[in-house]
């Protein structure tokens, strides 16, 4: 019988339990996509009701992503000290908070506020369920299913912007936020009955009742109980942001926040200015979220695809590529066409390139960092990176407010791909000198 559990779930098949919290953590993820797209589906009557400008209003796009940049680094690290289950529901709970909160907001200010504490919630969420997702997987499947967590956003997306296109024709905006925040209120329960603790975590930090804690997570995959727990390495007592910084972390980490600040500006700009350009060009606020929607559609088959490639192939060089292909989209996209139906399908089409290379990234951070760190060195590289998120539709708004056009506009913005696309390239030499066995 081994004494190392890890072992155990590594080289063994996957089973049920494993399966199960790994559709958990897709299902959060889906929440995230749909909480945080919200505002974008409520901000036509946003921008309506309270005569909001395109510069003010994309401060206002841009306010939940600060606070997902903020709650990235704070509670991604938490979740390496206190573990992935407590920080989980600490962010549902913020979520919720933030949801209902924003449902009665009677001023920009205060929607300012509730958008940044929803943020706070999501930003640590992902962290979390990038590590626990990364830890509950084998090693056959660990980037499969990191990729299918990832694939989560835009299906929540998808999914709740079909629900916001209905509620829109039947309420006004804040009808979103009231639908947003039961159903996060929902998972909050689920999750507190029917969430584990990560083995990984909690071999690392060895908590209290560490040993039974991990038998009775052991029993629901159906592995064997072990008798001691291992024994702590140095690493492991050194987790932490003081580890990141290390030699042999502190280059892959700056590397990795360059690609994913550059490649989420790319990708928040057209998630965020959809429904204000369809707008714009002439069409109904409804049909906005329809077009968005068809972009979370392109981005959730580009995620599944590009999981299965990604399983077959070395992911560095495939990331290039798709980064590459998502700057030459969002340049298409530029064009501006004129129907709704070529518009639908150029942004499905330029959301399959963005959000397979930012899936992409969530799978290169699960092998670049080890368990100890794993949801602290993805929180600071999610954290910084979120910067991209909240500067994108800043930059977009106020470089449109100049009187740039929609293609300069979109050309601008795109370059982020490029960016990431050159970062991930210099990211390969460093990964083969500390990672001789690396496969990305």
């Amino acid at each position: 019988m081994t004494n190392n559990p890890m072992q155990q779930i590594e080289q063994s098949d996957m089973k049920i339990f494993q399966l199960f919290v790994i559709l958990m953590c897709i299902l959060l993820n889906a929440l995230d996509g749909f909480d945080v797209l919200a505002i974008s589906f409520a901000s036509p009557g946003i921008a309506t009701e309270w005569n909001v400008s395109r510069g003010a209003l994309g401060i206002v796009l841009s306010m939940e992503l600060v606070g997902m940049a903020i709650g990235s680094i704070t509670l991604g690290n938490l979740a390496d000290r206190f573990g992935r289950r407590p920080t989980i529901l600490t962010c549902l709970t913020l979520m919720t908070i933030g949801m209902n909160a924003s449902a009665f907001a009677d001023s920009l200010n205060f929607l300012l506020v509730f958008r940044f504490l929803t943020g706070l919630g999501v930003g640590g969420m992902l962290a979390s369920t990038n590590a626990l997702v990364a830890e509950f997987a084998n090693a056959k499947y660990r980037n499969l299913a990191v990729i299918l967590m990832a694939t989560g956003y835009p299906i929540g997306a998808i999914v709740g912007g079909s629900i916001s296109t209905e509620l829109l024709e039947l309420y006004n905006w804040k009808a979103i936020f009231v639908f947003g925040g039961a159903v996060t209120g929902a998972f909050l329960v689920i999750c507190w009955f029917l969430l584990p603790e990560s083995i990984d975590f909690l071999i690392s930090r060895q908590p209290k009742n560490a040993l039974q804690r991990i038998n009775k997570v052991l029993q629901q995959i159906g592995h064997h109980a072990i008798a001691s727990l291992p024994v702590k390495t140095k690493q492991q007592k050194a987790s932490g942001f003081k580890t990141l910084l290390a030699n042999n972390l502190r280059l892959i980490t700056a590397l990795l926040v360059v690609a994913y600040f550059a490649q989420i500006m790319t990708f928040y700009y057209i998630l965020k200015w959809i429904p204000k350009i369809v707008v714009d060009i002439g069409f109904a606020p409804s049909s906005a979220g329809t077009v968005l929607v068809w972009a979370n559609v392109g981005g959730a088959v580009g995620s599944l695809i590009f999981g299965v490639i990604a399983s077959r192939f070395r992911l560095r060089p495939l990331l290039i590529v798709i980064m590459l292909c998502a700057f030459a989209m969002v340049m298409v996209f530029g064009l501006g066409p004129q129907t709704l139906l070529h518009l639908s399908i150029i942004s499905a089409v330029t959301g399959f390139f963005t959000n397979s290379a930012v899936v992409g990234l969530y799978a290169l951070m699960a092998q670049s960092f080890p368990a100890e760190v794993r949801a602290s060195g993805t929180g600071v590289v999610i954290g910084i990176g979120r910067g991209g998120a909240a500067l994108g539709p800043i930059v977009a708004g106020y470089l449109f407010q100049s009187g740039q056009g929609l293609f300069n506009v979109s050309v601008a913005m795109g370059l982020g791909a490029v960016v990431a696309a050159v970062a991930i390239y210099f990211l390969g030499p460093v990964l083969n000198k500390h990672q001789p066995n690396s496969q990305v």
